[in-house]
């Protein structure tokens, strides 16, 4: 394959970091310069090139060739976030989701955008995402990649396994909460529950997505002989965000019940307050109205002239109080039970 040489008239942009890898997969940084001119010219290895989306335009050199297949560039690099893969010729290309860095104010997903070609990978990404920091500091501690694929694999293989961390977290939150509930302590649960059950479906969406464009990509990358070691790497990696998509599925869902459970427990509480407090406005009732028809400023009423009409109003007070409990009792109304 000839060498993509960058016209003149293009403004170069410059990437993050450029890394060139030998033929036994050892990575190094070139200069930036020098990854331009020679983007498909190294040896037996080849080239990763990654960009800062929101510092750089790529719509010029996507449209002159510079990474690839222009139709294909163009879409990748397009400010278009959905997942998705593309085959083009002896090129994949797509977008990707990635967790935002611990820190990062974007949202808590991130995409990352790929071309990959025969000798190159070119990726960039829109706010600050792990994997490809995750990847390049492993490279430079010595691990090898011996492929664009493989390369690809590995950083989807760093959002795989940051992903799975992040799903054993929210476990962990529901198991706490969980023994909360069974235990009958008092707890803000229902508060707690709200982010975890929504960051669980998050990452179920993101997970789901991830999933099926690994899935195309196994699909359509054996149609052609040259993508075979990309259908092999998309099976893989399908096959474990297929794993992870069932235990995010599975906390998605016993949130949920949780939610509905805390919910059941608070309607309890709250009809068993109702029911305290509806006893006692019936038991209330008669001696009120008793107390209020001897307060009337009226001639003619009971018990005015004589000297223990006074314990005799309090006495008819508590017996229609003791009446109207007898009548509740009579009736058959009981406290819901716990």
């Amino acid at each position: 394959m000839t060498a993509n040489v960058m016209s003149p008239s293009i403004r170069r942009v410059e990437p993050l970091w450029a890394m060139a890898f030998d033929a036994d997969g050892r990575g190094r940084s070139v200069p930036a310069a020098e990854a331009a001119r020679t983007r498909d010219a190294f040896g037996g290895g080849f080239l990763w090139l990654h960009y800062d989306l929101d510092a750089v335009d790529l719509a010029a050199a996507a449209g002159a060739g510079t990474f690839g297949p222009i139709r294909l560039a163009t879409a990748v690099f397009a400010p278009d976030e959905h997942q998705r893969v593309t085959v083009a010729g002896d090129h994949v290309g797509g977008v990707v989701a990635d967790l935002a860095r611990p820190g990062a104010k974007p949202a808590p997903a991130g995409r990352l955008h790929f071309i990959m070609g025969p000798r190159s990978l070119v990726s960039g990404r829109r706010g600050p995402v792990e994997s490809p920091d995750v990847t390049r500091a492993a490279v430079e501690g010595g691990d090898t990649v011996t492929s664009p694929t493989l390369l690809l694999e590995t950083l989807v293989n760093h959002v795989v396994s940051a992903m799975a961390i992040t799903g054993q977290r929210l476990s962990d939150a529901l198991d706490g909460i969980e023994d909360h509930i069974l235990d009958g302590r008092p707890r803000d649960d229902r508060r707690r529950l709200g982010p975890v059950r929504r960051n669980a479906v998050r990452l179920h969406r993101q997970i789901t997505g991830l999933a099926a464009v690994f899935h195309r990509l196994e699909t359509d990358g054996a149609t052609v002989d040259i993508h075979g070691p990309a259908a092999a790497a998309a099976a893989r990696l399908a096959q474990r965000l297929d794993a992870l998509d069932r235990d995010m599925t599975l906390q998605a869902e016993r949130a949920r019940l949780l939610q509905e459970e805390v919910s059941e427990r608070i309607a309890e509480a709250t009809n068993r307050q109702l029911y305290v407090l509806s006893v006692l406005s019936a038991l209330f009732l008669p001696p009120t109205f008793i107390t209020g028809l001897f307060g009337m400023n009226v001639k003619g009423l009971p018990f005015g002239d004589d000297p223990r009409g006074f314990l005799a109003v309090c006495g008819l007070s508590l017996a229609s109080a003791v009446l109207a409990f007898g009548v509740i009792r009579l009736l058959g109304i009981r406290p819901p039970r716990g």
